[in-house]
């Protein structure tokens, strides 16, 4: 069952509010589905809100979210293309619309062919059950995850990418996520999967269209991502998040990386006033990824991004560099964790955490760490926090810049090496402005 009933235990407050908003969902004709909505619904009766003892969240207190209450949307709000015309991305061929959590067919272009799908999960279900069967829920664990328990006992809508042997797609997949509704909670989902030998570019955009009078109105999304590389696949992951001043957003990706296989991923979080980003790695046997990050926050937000690396076999090969930029009374957070396995000999893995105060009030608290138990390795790690440099200041305002401006650029380049290491032109010349708009704005 898929309704709130089956809820032995009345959850308090913000959960009980979430619970009761759901809709009836219809029996999905896959059984793997019914049983992971099943499960996650039942992992609720037992699971508790995350709060600042909880060790994981020990840096982030998320109880503003939980003084709110939220519902599903019951319907997409109806948006034409002329209203999302200014998210397009001119590299993208394919192009899947979400509409607070909503699948909207005629904002989309999906694409269904003998070497690739792209498409809604219920239309996905006829022509590869199989691979749904082996991936969808298997990746992010949700039994000691509430939003991923929730996320997944909900399951309707999903963006779903498979790439078949051995097929390259020259174009990237833009994966957009819409917000319009206040008050809303959504649970976008997401499941990649990328066979042996494919190449595949794949674009993952969290937006908001608010109607004016709503612009400081609270939003919640809640999204869950599963990504599936099989042996010598390659994966370019792109994550943007800039909702709302006011938007709650919180997600869970997970990437299975098969023998020999390449992942690099890049997020971008930009908006919201609460955000937290888990991402766990898995690499296999020869694996490789890079996974790297900006957090560019002012005013009174908070940025939470946890990574997990975990080397399980030999010969896997490492890179991450997250950077936070923190201005106003902002608080980030950065826990990144590397893993090698007893047995995964030759491992090589380098991890470097580097942020930007630009306040006296802005906070971040970094934490690097490595857990090793191969003595064949090569691992490394560090972490810095600190302000502008004052000689690199002063050297630009001897060639004429002001102090403002001296600061804007210094600043701007700070993050724009994370953001020059996207491989969409277009959308890194975007995100380019609005970091340089961002860090030339009062603090």
């Amino acid at each position: 069952m898929s309704t709130v009933t089956s809820i032995r235990r009345p959850a308090a407050g913000f959960l009980e509010t979430l619970l009761a908003g759901q809709p009836q969902l219809p029996p999905s004709p896959l059984a793997r589905i019914n049983a992971l909505r099943a499960e996650a619904l039942n992992r609720l009766d037992a699971l508790t809100l995350p709060t600042l003892r909880d060790e994981e969240w020990r840096f982030s207190d998320i109880s503003q979210l939980t003084k709110l209450s939220f519902s599903p949307a019951l319907s997409a709000s109806y948006l034409e293309a002329a209203d999302i015309a200014h998210f397009h991305i001119e590299e993208a061929s394919t192009l899947l619309v979400f509409v607070d959590g909503i699948y909207v067919p005629h904002l989309s272009s999906a694409a269904a062919n003998s070497s690739v799908m792209v498409s809604n999960l219920p239309t996905v279900l006829s022509t590869h059950a199989a691979t749904i069967e082996a991936h969808l829920g298997r990746h992010v664990a949700f039994r000691d995850n509430i939003f991923a328990a929730l996320n997944t006992a909900f399951l309707q809508d999903a963006a779903v990418i498979v790439v078949q042997r051995n097929v390259a797609l020259a174009s990237p997949v833009h994966l957009l996520f819409i917000a319009t509704q206040k008050e809303v909670v959504s649970t976008p989902r997401c499941l990649v999967v990328a066979e042996t030998g494919s190449e595949v570019t794949v674009i993952e955009d969290y937006v908001v269209l608010y109607k004016p009078r709503w612009q400081e109105e609270a939003h919640f999304t809640n999204a869950v991502t599963e990504i599936a590389l099989e042996a010598n696949a390659r994966v370019n992951h792109i994550r943007i998040q800039r909702e709302g001043a006011q938007a709650f957003h919180i997600a869970n990706c997970a990437v299975s990386l098969g023998r020999s296989s390449n992942f690099q991923s890049v997020s971008v979080a930009l908006g919201a006033q609460i955000s937290r980003y888990n991402l766990d790695v898995l690499l296999a046997e020869g694996a490789e990824c890079a996974v790297d990050g900006l957090a560019l926050i002012a005013a009174n937000q908070l940025a939470d991004t946890h990574t997990s690396i975990d080397h399980a076999q030999p010969h896997g090969v490492s890179r991450q560099l997250h950077k936070c930029i923190v201005g106003g009374s902002a608080h980030a957070v950065f826990n990144g964790k590397i893993m090698v396995r007893q047995g995964a000999q030759r491992t090589d893995s380098v991890q470097s955490s580097r942020n930007l105060l630009l306040t006296g009030k802005a906070h971040v608290d970094t934490k690097p760490q490595l857990e090793i138990f191969a003595d064949d390795v090569k691992c490394a790690h560090g972490a810095t926090i600190g302000q502008l440099d004052s000689e690199e200041v002063f050297y630009l305002k001897s060639r004429g810049l002001s102090d403002s401006i001296a600061r804007n650029l210094l600043t701007y380049a700070f993050g724009a090496e994370i953001i020059e290491r996207i491989p969409v032109a277009s959308l890194k010349h975007r995100l380019e402005q609005t970091v340089l708009e961002q860090t030339s704005s009062p603090s």
